[in-house]
C-alpha cells in the first residue's frame, strides 16, 4: 500500500491511498493521519479510489483516524471510495459514519 499526502487548503490535507488496506497497511494509515494532524491539518480527507481491497483492519484504521481527527478538533472524511470499499462500509453500516464524497475537493465544500 502506498500513501501520499497533499495540503489542498489551509488546514485541509488529502491522503491518497493506493493498494490493499489491510492489517499490514492499517498502522501506516494511522501514522499518515497523525502526521497530517501534527503538521496543523485538522481536516483530513482520505482518498480511496485506488484501494483495491479493504478488510476489517482497514476499516478499524479509518475509524481510529476519524477519532484522532475529532480529538484534535477536526474531522476526517473519505473521498471517491472504490466499489470494494463502499461494499465493506455498507456491510458494516459504517457508511453512515464515514460518508463518501465524490472527490477530495467536495469533502469540505460545505
Amino acid at each position: 500500500m502506498t500513501f501520499s499526502t497533499e495540503t489542498i487548503a489551509p488546514g485541509v490535507a488529502v491522503i491518497t491511498a493506493a493498494g490493499r488496506l489491510n492489517l499490514a497497511a492499517a498502522r501506516d494509515l494511522r501514522t499518515e493521519v497523525r502526521s497530517a494532524l501534527d503538521e496543523g491539518s485538522s481536516r483530513i480527507v482520505v482518498e480511496l479510489s485506488e484501494v483495491t481491497f479493504m478488510d476489517s483492519s482497514g476499516l478499524g484504521a479509518l475509524v481510529a483516524c476519524l477519532k484522532s481527527a475529532r480529538q484534535a478538533g477536526g474531522d476526517l472524511r473519505i473521498a471517491a471510495p472504490s466499489e470494494q470499499v463502499t461494499m465493506v462500509l455498507e456491510l458494516s453500516n459504517l457508511d453512515r459514519v464515514l460518508v463518501g464524497y465524490a472527490s477530495a475537493g467536495d469533502a469540505y465544500r460545505d
